[in-house]
């Protein structure tokens, strides 16, 4: 259908920022990706750090919530880890949210480049403003 097309619907400057959450809790993953979706953002799942990066070998994800504890083989801090030393995901902003409050936890985090680290229980509003802070419109 010729001239449907109109700029009000696409303009360059509208670009897709994906959030890739990876949490094991069914309800954080749910409520971080509703408010996400809401604010603007494309947001995917994952339960473990396995399905996470098979989601980033598919699909091109400008910021990372992780938690720590996941329920699987791989931990948030290696998975992380992994990321960093991967020149294909190394610059992708990585936001720890997670119940592990220890300052050693969140001094590891640091030390993998974690741009923001949050611990639960937490403000979904902060959440929002470190992912905005990170991904500007």
């Amino acid at each position: 259908m010729e001239g449907w097309w109109h700029p009000f619907f696409y303009t360059p400057a509208m670009q897709v920022r994906r959030v890739l959450i990876v949490d094991d809790e069914p309800y954080i993953l749910r409520i971080l990706a509703f408010k996400l979706r809401r604010a603007g953002y494309v947001a995917l799942e994952a339960t473990c750090g396995e399905e996470a990066l098979e989601l980033l070998d598919s699909v091109q994800v400008h910021c990372l919530i992780l938690d720590v504890t996941l329920a699987s083989a791989t931990t948030g801090f290696q998975l992380a880890e992994r990321l960093r030393d991967d020149p294909r995901f190394c610059r992708i902003p990585v936001v720890f949210l997670t119940a592990r409050s220890f300052p050693a936890d969140q001094r590891r985090g640091r030390e993998l480049g974690a741009a923001a680290y949050i611990t639960k229980p937490f403000s979904l509003q902060h959440v929002l403003d470190e992912v905005s802070r990170l991904l500007p419109a």
